[in-house]
């Protein structure tokens, strides 16, 4: 698949990170991402976790790139193409950690599990990409995207600066603008219209 050919570039990327042993059960953050209060992208964002922030792994979904996280303002859900631990002395990205982890299998909350959306026929995954700066929009362009509301379409995956879109994802043009917009797992974003990369997170 494409995404893990593209994960050990964000783990390399965070080989500087220190921090405690993964017995610890710390994790890391390599971008901003947001923490959903369940498995999913349908489920609504409360809270997010800063680039190089460290969080507490409560274990993950079977067969699944959603895990459960606990910091002093409780308990979450992410997904783990965006957070690096401690294996054997090496920073891995956890969705692509070794059989052998450790990391415990948890069980989704009883209001629902992390299974696929669909949205106005719209299905598809987020691919991960590699960390990158993120652009500053002027003032005009985020007061417009707020203004001019889409509806969501919802993927497998979690909405971060470097992630692509699948191409049945319609990209909204900005007046006078080189970006367009579009609102995944209800979070608006940015996208450069070339390479369907998120350049912006309108948070």
């Amino acid at each position: 698949m494409k995404t893990k050919l593209l994960l050990p570039a964000i783990a390399g990327a965070l080989l500087a990170f220190s921090g405690p042993s993964f017995a610890d059960v710390a994790v890391q953050a390599a971008t901003d991402l947001n923490v959903r209060a369940g498995p999913g992208p349908q489920y609504p964002v409360i809270g997010v976790i800063g680039a190089g922030q460290g969080t507490t792994l409560r274990g993950c979904l079977e067969g699944s790139k959603w895990c459960s996280v606990a910091d002093s303002g409780g308990d979450g859900w992410v997904y783990s193409d965006y957070l690096v631990g401690d294996f054997g002395g090496q920073q891995i990205v956890l969705s692509a950690r070794p059989v052998d982890s450790g990391v415990i299998v948890v069980d989704p909350p009883a209001a629902g599990g992390a299974g696929d959306v669909v949205i106005d026929g719209t299905t598809g995954a987020i691919v991960a990409g590699e960390v990158m700066p993120a652009i500053e929009p002027p003032g005009a362009v985020r007061t417009y995207v707020t203004d001019h509301r889409v509806e969501p379409v919802y993927l497998d995956g979690e909405v971060v600066v470097g992630a692509g879109l699948p191409d049945t994802v319609e990209l909204t043009e900005i007046p006078d603008y080189e970006y367009r917009y579009v609102n995944v797992n209800g979070q608006p974003v940015l996208v450069e219209p070339s390479t369907r990369r998120v350049v912006y997170v309108v948070r």
